[in-house]
């Protein structure tokens, strides 16, 4: 299993989107689009390689460490396979 954290969502959607864009969205909802895309993109390049799988997008889980911690809100929002 492979965990990847985007930390810089509301930068790219400023430079993607423009700064007016990224005032008027939530952090939450620039996460989620930066998430869906870098998802999708993830998706074409591993079926290129022949590989088969699914990637979920959650909320609420946290490493601390070598340590996997999940949060009483934790939620898998979406899973795809590829």
């Amino acid at each position: 299993m492979i965990l990847l954290r985007i930390t810089n969502s509301s930068e790219v959607v400023k430079a993607k989107a423009g700064k007016l864009f990224e005032k008027i969205t939530p952090g939450s909802i620039d996460e989620k689009l930066v998430e869906a895309q870098v998802i999708q993109t993830m998706i074409e390049q591993l079926k290129l390689e022949g590989l088969k799988g699914e990637i979920s997008s959650a909320k609420g889980l946290v490493v601390k460490g070598s340590e996997l911690v999940t949060k009483s809100s934790f939620v898998v929002r979406e899973t795809t396979k590829f």
